[in-house]
């Protein structure tokens, strides 16, 4: 049994153990976390997954950002803790998040990761674009949360309009 509550100031340091432990050293380095830098999360979709005692399985942040000049949702990080890997958690974060989305009126969803992971929720490869470098090309990728949000999106990702950096 687990409960997923929304993530609290109380859960930052926690969570961020998890992403330590769950990704490789030097993850902030990433391109996507210049996206991030000095950027409110969107707290609603921000979620923590614990068990009956309390012990966090796992973690969902989002982050607004811009694609080509349109309002989007940036998912991630999303972890697992590795001892409750394989039991459906991630998918559980991701699909609980994206309903949540939906229901709050975002309309696109992109993150950059595994396309053959994230194809089951629906996300794809987006054509055109671009991620701050080095990102690969490859790895950035889509869900449309209201049918044709991504249509004729292109151009740059940046942080979201009007957030002091």
């Amino acid at each position: 049994m687990y409960r997923l509550e929304e993530e609290t100031e109380d859960d930052w340091w926690e969570v961020e153990a998890l992403y330590d432990l769950c990704f490789a050293p030097g993850r902030t380095a990433l391109s996507s976390y210049r996206l991030r830098d000095g950027v409110a999360t969107v707290a609603a979709l921000c979620g923590v997954l614990r068990d009956r005692d309390g012990v966090l399985a796992g973690a969902i942040r989002y982050w607004p950002v811009e694609a080509g000049g349109q309002d989007a949702l940036l998912l991630g990080p999303v972890a697992v803790h590795p001892t409750r890997q394989g039991e459906g958690l991630g998918g559980l974060l991701i699909n609980e998040s994206l309903a949540e989305a939906r229901r709050l009126g975002w309309e696109r969803v992109m993150l950059v990761g595994d396309a053959p992971y994230y194809g089951r929720f629906g996300f794809k490869k987006l054509d055109g674009v671009v991620m701050p470098p080095p990102t690969n090309p490859d790895r950035v990728l889509g869900l449309a949360l209201k049918r044709g949000a991504w249509d004729g999106v292109t151009g740059r990702v940046t942080k979201a309009a009007g957030i002091a950096t």
